[in-house]
């Protein structure tokens, strides 16, 4: 299967476009992963611990909701599971839209150092530098368990 595979961005040189350039780079890739899948392949598990891709665009979609929008997550181990109705667009869907909502609070944001302004008041919200590289984080984590889990199911490599 031919690679087709992008850089990592160039970005700007500010501290704020290189984190968001890179957290939406990984955004962006994983999410491809997703929308093009063949079902029911992209809710099959392809290791022993349940994982597939489906529920990792679900798992990631709740954690930029409750990391940039405040929403809480009573079970997290859940969010790793789409409902069966859901089709590979749906979640590709709700996923694009939590991080068109959660960038809505970002281009908000100047100072990384501030924290995130977010409706949650039982805990002390992070700063957005620390938001920001979490994610990065996160994204970055559940794209590499993607692409092991995409190659599995039809050979795509690539990001």
């Amino acid at each position: 299967m031919p690679r087709t595979d992008s850089p990592p961005p160039r970005t700007g040189n500010s501290e704020v476009e290189v984190l968001r350039g890179f957290l939406d780079y990984l955004r962006s890739s994983i999410a491809a992963k997703v929308d093009s899948a063949p079902e029911p392949q992209v809710r099959t598990a392809g290791v022993p611990s349940g994982t597939n891709l489906l529920g990792l665009l679900n798992h990631l979609t709740s954690v930029e909701r409750a990391m940039f929008l405040g929403d809480r997550v009573a079970d997290w181990q859940a969010t790793f599971r789409a409902a069966p109705e859901d089709s590979a667009a749906d979640v590709v869907a709700r996923y694009r839209e939590a991080v068109d909502c959660a960038n809505e609070v970002l281009d908000g944001c100047s100072d990384l150092g501030a924290p995130v302004p977010r409706p949650r008041s039982d805990r002390p919200a992070p700063s957005i530098r620390w938001a920001l590289s979490h994610m990065i984080e996160e994204t970055g984590r559940h794209a590499g368990h993607a692409d092991i889990l995409r190659e599995l199911i039809d050979g795509t490599t690539g990001r």
